[in-house]
């Protein structure tokens, strides 16, 4: 297999006219570069130079094939540098996973708004409530709650203080009324979904800093109804149906629109960071980056 290097050597070699020369011009020793043209004419069959000891010159093989070589270090070299442009302009294809509710219904429109900022980036979504393994699926980056304790991936920030809330429907409270308690919770309707085949139904609040003795409490609650699907449980909330534990950005717009409302806003839900993230540093491309400065920015404005 030929070496770009030793190609490289050759080339340089051919134009100094001087292979200690072609070793100083690419800060190498005399011995390596010697090795390199040893290296290029076996794997040729040819013979490139005519060594004497006081002169060097290309065989007309070598002159035939220095044509071939020059080309090829050009295409490889107007590769680079167009990779290394396009990495320097916003653009390319973004492949990104996403849960359900939040890329619905907020992460759909603020990546419209990035698009149309940058019209040259491209997306290609996949769009589950099921963790998205970066190492088998099409997937560059993925958009994750939660704690990211995997030191292998490259995660960034997006919503440091998100948490999950607790809320209900006007018109659920209107026909059931407001919880007092969380001890009351064990008398309403309380909708749950489902991830990996585990129905999430113990739901933990904190109190309020300086409130109690600052322990978590838990309480086990039951519904009429579940899904695996986090947007369905958030829509059966809105529709009256009952009340959700969900992450605070999944239900920004019900707040902001008065379709759903808080209950116990005196505790603190869990805490559901949000990170875009990533399996390596080499992804995080100036693109990327302005896409994760561009989510936070519509983060801070919820």
């Amino acid at each position: 297999m030929l070496r770009l290097d030793d190609l490289t050597v050759f080339v340089r070699t051919a134009d100094e006219g001087s292979l200690s020369a072609a070793a100083r011009t690419l800060e190498m020793s005399p011995a390596l570069a010697s090795a390199a043209l040893k290296r290029l004419e076996q794997a040729l069959g040819l013979r490139l130079f005519v060594r004497t000891t006081r002169s060097l010159r290309l065989t007309d093989e070598g002159a035939q094939y220095l044509l071939h070589a020059r080309e090829a270090l050009r295409q490889l070299k107007e590769g680079h540098d167009k990779l290394v442009q396009r990495q320097d302009t916003p653009g390319g294809l973004l492949r990104i996973a996403m849960p359900s509710d939040l890329g619905r219904n907020t992460l759909l429109y603020w990546l419209d708004k990035f698009q149309a900022r940058y019209p040259d980036v491209q997306y290609q979504l996949s769009v589950s409530d099921r963790q998205a393994d970066m190492f088998r699926q099409p997937v560059d980056l993925a958009l994750r709650y939660g704690r990211q304790d995997d030191s292998s991936m490259v995660a960034m920030p997006i919503a440091p203080d998100n948490r999950r809330a607790l809320a209900a429907s006007p018109d659920y409270v209107r026909k059931h009324g407001k919880p007092a308690s969380l001890a009351e919770l064990a008398r309403h309707n309380c909708l749950c979904y489902v991830l990996d085949d585990v129905v999430h139904n113990r739901w933990t609040f904190y109190p309020p800093e300086g409130g109690g003795d600052g322990k978590p409490v838990t309480v086990q609650v039951t519904g009429n109804r579940c899904a695996d699907d986090a947007d369905l449980v958030r829509r059966w909330a809105v529709a009256g149906q009952g009340i959700v534990y969900k992450s605070r950005m999944d239900l920004a717009d019900d707040l902001r629109h008065g379709r759903l409302q808080i209950l116990l806003p005196e505790w603190l839900g869990e805490a559901t960071p949000l990170h875009l993230v990533c399996m390596h540093r080499a992804q995080v491309t100036p693109t990327v980056l302005l896409l994760r400065d561009f989510l936070r920015e519509q983060y801070q404005q919820l």
